[in-house]
């Protein structure tokens, strides 16, 4: 049956990172993609100009199962913090099964001489980031907008650089990685605001410290203090 064209596009980048776990991904040739498939070059034309629209296909891919994840009941009612967490994490998840890969097309992008290759990349990470954003349902604008942008930015690739690397199970140890990031990051965010958290307007906080951040102190009135009378001692005649 012939596939359709969401289909035979989604079969080229998965027989690329087929053929890039048999070998490497700088060992990926576009007629070997299309030899596998039994179709030709000009049909995989149709759907990428070249190999490293692939790449962007993979991360495509991530950035679609990202913003899935913030479509359920249970992620709106979580902290904002912690939307943060989930979203990137289902980000990197989406690509694990292919770390190895995944790890070599970074790579590849970040040999010298490669600027046609990497200015596009950086684009990519802005978008990334956007639909971050967007999708953790972040309201923040003008100054305080760009420099929450600049923060998750430094965080996502701190995170996906150490995720590249990471090898414990469920990447556990990148879990905790960016959960610290992120906690540094609210904490940053409260002292230069000076402001009580919340969870649409800062990185998140858990509940106890936002309901000890956003109900005042009550001041009891002062005891009323009751006059005192000093006896007068009767002078002797």
């Amino acid at each position: 049956m012939k596939k359709s064209k969401s289909e035979l596009r989604e079969a080229i980048v998965d027989m690329a990172i087929t053929i890039a776990e048999r070998t490497n991904w700088e060992a990926v040739r576009l007629f070997d993609v299309a030899t596998e498939l039994n179709i030709t070059l000009d049909d995989i034309r149709v759907y990428f100009r070249e190999k490293e629209d692939l790449v962007d296909a993979w991360f495509d891919r991530a950035d679609s199962e990202m913003l899935k994840a913030a479509e359920t009941v249970e992620f709106l009612s979580l902290p904002s913090r912690e939307r943060l967490q989930h979203l990137i994490m289902a980000w990197l998840d989406a690509l694990a099964a292919h770390r190895k890969v995944t790890r070599q097309m970074i790579g590849a992008k970040l040999e010298p001489g490669h600027l046609h290759i990497q200015i596009p990349a950086i684009m990519r990470v802005s978008r990334t980031v956007q639909w971050l954003r967007e999708a953790a349902q972040r309201d923040a604008t003008f100054v305080r907008r760009a420099l929450e942008e600049t923060a998750l930015t430094t965080i996502y690739l701190a995170t996906f650089a150490y995720w590249m690397q990471d090898d414990s199970e469920n990447s556990q140890n990148t879990r905790e990685f960016l959960a610290h990031k992120l906690k540094m990051a609210e904490s940053l965010d409260h002292l230069v605001y000076k402001e009580a958290p919340h969870p649409e307007t800062t990185f998140g906080t858990d509940t106890e410290t936002q309901t000890a951040h956003t109900i005042p102190l009550a001041i009891e009135p002062a005891p009323s203090i009751e006059p005192v009378t000093h006896a007068r001692h009767a002078k002797s005649d």
